[in-house]
């Protein structure tokens, strides 16, 4: 009897989380496609094939989706750029891996890009604190890595902090033009941002 009460509640946990998930994704489809403001609470419980009471089950509030597809994206995004940052000892290609690889993540996650760029502003103060802790923490991994190529005279950078927010602005604002499946891969937009920032550190 006990064994099968644990397989019950495991299920119920697995169902549970598949649950979220379908909605987390409905989610990313209608803020991706109307803005957060633009979306109804409908709206997603109708992309998950759900009812409107189904959402509230799972998520508090719309904003607690958003908060979610925002957090994680944030994380997805801090892991990538730290990656890159330790797949090389020698400065200039540091910060080309780094420029390239946050690019190749926001080409092949465009929607939930667009979202975690651009809906920043709908969160709630709590958590707009939160995952500006995760922007600072991209904005530092970057400035650090250009810091360190003036450093070693392989750079010529005069404002570190400004140039690292430069650098990452090639790769946010291609989420609001870039569509997948368009005549340019994310393999070739992180190559050019990558040879871009190159040149924008006035590296030799």
């Amino acid at each position: 009897m006990l064994s099968t009460m644990t397989t019950d509640s495991a299920n119920g946990r697995d169902r549970s989380a598949s649950t979220r998930e379908r909605l987390l994704d409905a989610a990313v489809e209608a803020f991706a496609t109307s803005g957060f403001a633009g979306t109804t609470t409908r709206d997603i419980a109708s992309r998950a094939g759900m009812s409107p009471a189904a959402v509230y089950v799972h998520h508090a509030t719309k904003e607690d989706l958003l908060f979610e597809i925002s957090r994680r994206g944030h994380l997805s995004a801090v892991e990538i750029i730290h990656q890159a940052s330790t797949s090389t000892d020698d400065p200039v290609e540091r910060v080309r891996a780094m420029v390239a690889e946050f690019s190749r993540w926001h080409a092949v996650n465009s929607r939930v890009g667009r979202i975690v760029q651009y809906e920043f502003d709908a969160l709630t103060p709590e958590h707009r604190a939160e995952i500006a802790e995760y922007r600072r923490a991209i904005e530092a991994l970057m400035r650090e890595a250009i810091e360190a190529g003036v450093k070693a005279d392989v750079m010529s950078v005069a404002d570190a902090k400004g140039t690292a927010l430069a650098l990452l602005s090639l790769s946010i604002d291609l989420v609001r033009w870039y569509h997948p499946g368009g005549p340019t891969t994310p393999d070739e937009i992180a190559a050019l941002h990558g040879e871009l920032a190159v040149r924008m550190v006035g590296a030799a």
